[in-house]
């Protein structure tokens, strides 16, 4: 079972900028981590963290926060909400000596994802030197930034190497009117040296993952790059997180059965299986010791604190009324869904293909279904729900959503899948807690 909900003692404390819809800012508090500060600066945003309980704070106001009460029952209850843009924010020094122990983000994206225009470091929605600012201010012991795979690609090496150079090294801050490439180099210089002081170097890792592979009903392949100052000497390679769920194992189970008896409530099952079974792509991988990835359907069905609370199906009475099914928020049918070529569907018994903000709309089908009944309207798919995505990115079904659907759904594509976020913030405590006699 998943820790999502559980947040039992909360004995450290974060900060966690550009929260978007709060996946990660979620999956932090989760670990036990008190948030001091959270940013945001979209709207619809700012309205989900507002509406599950976080509080507003003046930018401009540099007292201590405290422990919130917020709104009783809420997830975000208490959470110190600071709306705009982070770089508005005056200083973050005032928390420097509330010896913040996570700083958490993803900065933007958009300057390097393939959905994008990719123009990298000439974009000026590169909100990394935001983070690198943060760290000199605050000097948190850790840091955990989520992002797009992209920045791995081959055309931005040099730059993302740059990047873990300066998170490496912030406070060798770049020349008023010098280039990254200068900086870069002064960097290099530096860290060959190895002559810093440790409290104002970090050590970093940075690990590619697939968010199938850590429990996350979806194929997501992202970045986590982690950080640690160097003067607490974390050894984070005994506390790096390891895959733990895998296709081969999924396979495996469809082809013993395990899996169809987790949904042999499903009507039709019967036949839905022998259709999967044939035209199961892999047929077949050499086994493994990792739990099976899971599937949109296992989504649909409830996992990790989900658990047996099944989404009731979307009706075609439903989808053509735009209709909430079963009372439940943000599970509402909507019409329109179209399969043609190089926009294909999600299939239930896979991982669903990435969810996607879709600033102008989602080109490759990632919202699309294909469903169980090949006679539905007609076609057999049907848009997913907006709490059928959340799902995917492992929200909890109480998590409020905030705006129409486009913007829920921007919100959901945009953020971190609050279970691979968990799993990171999980590790990186347990890491501190050895560091520092916690354990």
């Amino acid at each position: 079972m998943s820790d999502q909900g559980k947040q039992g003692v909360v004995g450290r404390t974060s900060v966690e900028l550009f929260a978007g819809g709060g996946g990660l800012a979620m999956a932090v508090h989760n670990a036990g981590f008190r948030p001091l500060l959270v940013n945001e600066f979209a709207k619809r945003a700012l309205e989900t963290l507002t509406d599950n309980g976080a509080m507003t704070r003046d930018p401009e106001d540099t007292s201590m926060p405290k422990p919130g009460v917020g709104h009783p029952g809420r997830r975000a209850a208490g959470w110190p909400l600071v709306p705009g843009d982070v770089r508005s924010i005056p200083s973050f020094e005032f928390l420097k000596d509330a010896e913040v122990d996570v700083l958490a983000g993803g900065p933007p994206c958009q300057p390097f994802s393939l959905g994008g225009v990719a123009k990298g470091t000439e974009d000026e929605r590169n909100m990394f030197p935001e983070m690198f600012r943060a760290i000199r201010e605050m000097r948190p012991k850790a840091v955990i930034c989520e992002n797009v795979r992209g920045l791995l690609r081959r055309s931005f090496e040099p730059y993302f190497k740059y990047i873990i150079r300066e998170m490496s090294l912030p406070f060798v801050q770049r020349a008023e009117g010098a280039t990254w490439e200068e900086h870069d180099e002064v960097l290099r210089t530096a860290l060959a040296k190895g002559d810093t002081d440790p409290s104002e170097r970090y050590d970093v890792a940075y690990m590619p993952v697939n968010a199938a592979d850590y429990g996350v009903p979806q194929i997501r392949q992202r970045v986590i790059i982690v950080a640690f100052r160097s003067d607490l000497r974390v050894k984070w390679d005994q506390y790096k997180p390891e895959p733990r769920f895998s296709e081969a194992a999924l396979i495996d189970s469809m082809h013993d059965g395990t899996y169809w008896k987790r949904h042999d409530d499903v009507p039709g099952i019967d036949a839905v299986r022998e259709r999967v079974m044939a035209n199961l792509q892999p047929a077949s991988l050499v086994p493994d010791d990792k739990e099976p990835w899971r599937t949109l359907r296992d989504a649909i069905a409830g996992i990790d604190e989900n658990e047996g609370k099944s989404l009731p199906p979307v009706e075609l009475e439903d989808v053509h009324g735009k209709r909430v099914v079963g009372g439940i928020p943000d599970h509402v049918g909507w019409p329109g869904a179209r399969v043609y070529t190089g926009h294909t569907p999600n299939d239930l018994d896979r991982p669903a293909k990435t969810v996607k903000a879709g600033v102008h709309g989602v080109p490759g089908g990632e919202s699309v279904l294909r469903l169980d009944d090949p006679t539905f309207d007609g076609s057999g798919y049907r848009y997913m729900t907006v709490r059928e995505t959340a799902r995917v990115m492992t929200f909890p079904d109480d998590w409020v959503l905030a705006g129409p659907r486009g913007e829920k759904m921007r919100q959901l594509g945009n953020a971190v899948p609050v279970k691979l976020g968990e799993v990171f913030a999980n590790a990186v405590r347990a890491a501190l807690d050895d560091a520092e006699g916690r354990a």
